[in-house]
Order: structure tokens, then sequence, then C-alpha cells
């Protein structure tokens, strides 16, 4: 019985897992990647839209992305949003694509993002630990409704927390991963 409940928490830690993924793929590790600017909002159309949305972005070298706008009308939209936005780059805008050169990283920047990253890992792992809260307390209210024994309730908790350790060594694989990428100069 308390196996569909543990089921129903993969499903949660794999979107938590994504997330993350998502959220490091835009931190600036002085490499050009569309993933980078993929997600920014920009003001078009009269509403906010990811710039995914509005062009084709291309990493044309190691540290240039392109930005080929499918409406050119909306290039200055596009090259404002680059500069407001928290990635300190600077756009220069042609008349058909925008240019991004992706400065190399400063030690002291390195630290900075590595800061960051730590942030977006504890965050992941708050939601796990979440997660593995409700699965528990649902794990509980089945033991006092009799719907498993005692015994059931303790093998219900270790499978819960082998399936936790498993998404925990997942982030903090990623963590590892996006580090290395970071301080590799």
């Amino acid at each position: 019985m308390y196996k569909e409940i543990i089921k129903k928490i993969k499903p949660r830690l794999e979107k938590t897992i994504e997330y993350l993924k998502n959220e490091l793929g835009s931190l600036q590790v002085g490499r050009a990647t569309p993933s980078l600017i993929e997600n920014l909002e920009i003001d078009a159309y009269s509403q906010k839209m990811p710039l995914k949305d509005l062009a084709a972005i291309q990493s044309q070298e190691p540290r240039m992305v392109i930005i080929r706008p499918w409406d050119k009308t909306i290039i200055k939209n596009i090259e404002s949003a680059i500069r407001k936005s928290s990635l300190g780059l600077s756009p220069i805008a042609d008349e058909d694509f925008i240019r991004l050169t992706v400065p190399p990283l400063s030690e002291e920047r390195r630290n900075e993002i590595v800061k960051i990253l730590n942030e977006k890992v504890e965050e992941s792992k708050i939601s796990i630990r979440r997660n593995r809260e409700e699965i528990w307390r649902e794990i509980q209210n089945m033991e006092q409704e009799k719907e498993i024994t005692e015994d059931g309730k303790f093998k219900a908790k270790d499978e819960l927390q082998k399936v936790v350790d498993e998404y925990n060594k997942k982030v903090n694989n990623i963590k590892k991963k996006k580090e290395e990428e970071i301080m590799t100069v």
C-alpha cells in the first residue's frame, strides 16, 4: 500500500531535478551557450515572451552567441532586455541579428557564481525534504488509520529515505559538474 505513495514522490523529485538543471543552465560560466539567454523575458507584441519563442539562438564560437529574431522589428526590444538583465552582457545589434560576446570570467565572478550555484542546489534539497516530509506524514496517517502496520511504516520510511538519498545524490552530482565547469579557466 505504501509503495504507491512512494512512487508518487518520484515525478515530483524529477521535476525538482529538471528545475535545477534549467536554473543552472542560465548561469554564465564564461562560455556562450543558448541556454544562457533562451528564457530571458522580452517585451514583444504587448506581452512578455521568452527569447527562445522569438528568435533562433546559436552559439557560433566558444564566447559568442548570435540571436536571429524572426521578426526584425523586435531587435531593439531584445537588445534592451539583455542590457537590463543581470547577465552583465553587452549586445551588439545589426540590422538582422544581435551578437553577444561573453567575456572571460574573473576569479571573483567565478566565486560569486559558485555561491549562486550553492543557493540553487540548497533550494532543490529543501524541495526534496519538503516532499519527503509530506510523504512521511501520509505514511504515518496510514499507520494511524490501520492501513499498514508499524513494521510497514518503518519499511516505508526506509524505502522513502532510499529514494530521497538517490535524488540528493543526483543533485550533488549536478552541482559537482557545474562547479567544475565554472572554475575551469
